[in-house]
């Protein structure tokens, strides 16, 4: 009986230990997630600001001068 105690206090400990160790790779993805949020932001915006200024469409466009 207190053998198989002492195994499940080991289990317990051994889990504790693996839940910690998973915590800490999940705080780790979650904070490259919002590095990356924040930077497809970042870029999102600067792909707006070059449409309305540099892409036109094809019918926007002024012929060439030898038309």
């Amino acid at each position: 009986m207190e053998q198989r105690l002492t195994d499940m206090e080991m289990l317990i400990m051994h889990q504790g230990h693996i839940i910690d160790q998973l915590n800490e790779v999940v705080t780790g993805h979650q904070a490259l997630i919002d590095q990356l949020t924040k930077e497809l932001k970042i870029i999102k915006e600067h792909l707006r600001g070059l449409s309305a200024s540099e892409n036109r469409l094809p019918s926007e466009e002024e012929p060439p001068p030898h038309y």
